[in-house]
């Protein structure tokens, strides 16, 4: 698994004005790797993350995952490689309110046929603490278990890259380290991190660390 971001930039248009929020950046992210962007709020991190994982297209420079620019492809296929490849991690969490715990891990399965997913998705749960909630909708809990429920649907389809924006924004240190220990095993196990954060606390987890500011990578 490789990630390379190459010459990328990103800017927006409004009314009042140009915002290049992403401004020529590039970065690499291996497999066993843990890497961490930081930078304060609206530095253009969490720009930098969704042109990463295909949501975004950049207004120039490219994205290569495994060797595939994802935007090369139509919208159809491009849905499909993210779903085999990539999981999404978000500080506000993006559960479907009115669906319980277990449906909302396998939420992602609805892109991919033919996996035993509802057993992977138990055994998910089950690691992560969360066997007991699997009939609880969102409302019913925690911070901390919201999260390490989308940490579960994040990985159910076995995804090679993880991309998390914030991931610990809402949490207390005890579900911090519990949700960043599970980033850690994906990473130690084969697959490639990239967390976007302005905590130093998760960023003391990972092995890489780059940071920017307006837009620009000021260190890698």
């Amino acid at each position: 698994m490789r990630l390379e971001i190459s010459n990328v930039t990103k800017t927006y248009h409004s009314s009042k004005g140009d915002v290049t929020a992403v401004d020529q950046i590039s970065l690499n992210v291996e497999a066993n790797q843990f890497a961490a962007v930081r930078g304060p709020s609206g530095c253009g991190k969490s720009t930098l993350l969704l042109i990463a994982g295909g949501l975004l297209a950049p207004d120039s420079g490219s994205i290569q995952i495994e060797g595939q620019n994802p935007y090369d492809l139509n919208a159809n296929a491009r849905a499909k490689f993210r779903a085999e490849n990539i999981g999404f991690v978000f500080q506000q969490f993006h559960l479907i309110p009115y669906l319980n715990v277990l449906d909302n891990v396998l939420a992602p399965a609805i892109a991919l046929k033919g996996k035993d997913t509802e057993q992977r998705a138990q055994q998910l749960l089950k690691k992560f603490g969360l066997e007991h909630r699997m009939h609880h909708v969102p409302a019913q809990l925690s911070s901390g278990e919201r999260q390490r429920t989308a940490l579960a649907r994040a990985l159910l389809n076995e995804p090679k890259l993880l991309l998390a924006d914030e991931p610990t924004g809402n949490l207390d240190r005890e579900n911090a380290d519990a949700v960043l220990a599970h980033m850690k095993e994906f990473a130690t196990a084969g697959g490639a991190v990239l967390l976007v954060t302005h905590d130093e606390h998760a960023v003391e987890a990972a092995d890489v660390v780059h940071t920017i500011d307006t837009g620009k990578l000021v260190t890698a």
